[in-house]
């Protein structure tokens, strides 16, 4: 019997080697350093045993994430961040470092970290640290390039009186203190003459109440006070259109530009301040949409026979939201059908007596 060998026996169909075919690989450098500017540095790096197209693709990443979290000991860290720092290759410009060390820092690391961003043209900086604010190079606030930094602390700090940031537009601040300017009050953000965003969490004045935002070009501004820190807030900022606030106590806001906001985003939690949310509303009646947690308005129902008075709040308002927590409608699964049951009586009415038109979503959270 004459046995004949099948020509297809052994070999893939066109169909297989489509499918087991290398695409990511065939993508174009710029495509696979932007795939691998999301991923921790530690990961990146090891995508060089993948084959020899991956090889030194890493010494070129656009930014770099070093997490001391994704390393055993403080040795290994710093071993690995020295040596990135040495192979990378210098000629590429590192637009974005996020740096995040929760334990003891060699100073000597971090500096050279700053540094060597600083000294790549890098755009964007994130810094997370327990402590040891006084250790970050100096350079890193005369940065030209720099159009994005967050700074977060464990321990409180106080924020640099002199810095000098001209591309500077989105600043996120997280544990600082601001010290006054010889007017008693603080006015940390004037000399940036760009900043579109703000973010502070958990910062205040160190030794007056008054901390004064004061930006010509600030668009939008985030507020997170999660403790006893009582002060007041003076914006003046004329261009300011979006303005959200979080907090267990709420501060006084004052300013001559308040009109100029549009949208806020309101989550209080104590009923100490429920005077305070009251006059933030007369203050903030020109806005075009509410966006306000339940706790907000469990805030705002408490303050007597607030249902009976007549206020000329928020007429312009054309969106109002109302934010839900899960927890409430997983303990009252009727309430699905009728989510407004889970909102104290009457008051959603009571914040649009100036404008009943205005569009209302319940939206759990």
């Amino acid at each position: 019997m004459l046995l004949r060998r099948n020509p297809k026996r052994g070999r893939k169909s066109e169909s297989e080697n489509e499918e087991n075919k290398d695409r990511l690989s065939d993508l174009p450098d710029c495509v696979l350093l932007h795939i691998l500017s999301f991923v921790n540095a530690k990961y990146a790096v090891q995508t060089c045993t993948l084959s020899t197209r991956w090889k030194d693709l890493w010494k070129r990443l656009p930014s770099l994430i070093l997490h001391s979290s994704d390393f055993f000991t403080l040795k290994s860290f710093a071993k690995f961040v020295s040596r990135l720092l040495t192979l990378r290759d210098g000629s590429t410009a590192l637009k974005g470092l996020d740096f995040n060390r929760y334990c003891f820092i060699q100073p000597h690391l971090l500096e050279r970290i700053v540094k060597y961003a600083v000294s790549h043209n890098v755009q964007r900086i994130g810094l997370s640290i327990m402590y040891g604010f006084e250790l970050v190079p100096p350079c890193i606030f005369s940065c030209e390039t720099l159009t994005s930094l967050k700074l977060e602390v464990r321990s409180k700090a106080l924020f640099p009186e002199s810095l000098n940031l001209p591309a500077l537009t989105t600043l996120h601040l997280v544990n600082f203190a601001f010290c006054a300017n010889g007017n008693d009050r603080a006015e940390p953000f004037s000399s940036f003459k760009r900043l579109n965003s703000l973010t502070i969490f958990y910062c205040c004045p160190s030794d007056v109440d008054i901390l004064c935002i004061s930006s010509t070009t600030l668009c939008n501004l985030t507020v997170d006070i999660s403790f006893r820190n009582v002060y007041t807030i003076d914006l003046s900022s004329p261009s300011l259109r979006t303005l959200a606030f979080k907090g267990r106590v709420l501060v006084t806001l004052t300013g001559r530009n308040l009109s100029s906001i549009e949208h806020v985003n309101l989550e209080i939690w104590s009923n100490k301040y429920s005077l305070i949310l009251l006059s933030w509303l007369l203050d903030l009646a020109n806005i075009k949409s509410l966006t306000v947690y339940s706790s907000t308005l469990e805030v705002l129902s408490s303050i007597p026979d607030i249902l009976e008075l007549k206020y000329p709040i928020l007429g312009g308002l054309k969106s109002l939201k109302v934010l839900v927590p899960e927890y409430k409608f997983r303990k009252a699964p009727a309430m699905l059908e009728d989510p407004f049951s889970l909102i104290p009586y009457g008051i959603v009415d009571f914040l649009l007596q100036n404008s009943p038109s205005a569009k209302v979503d319940v939206i759990k959270c």
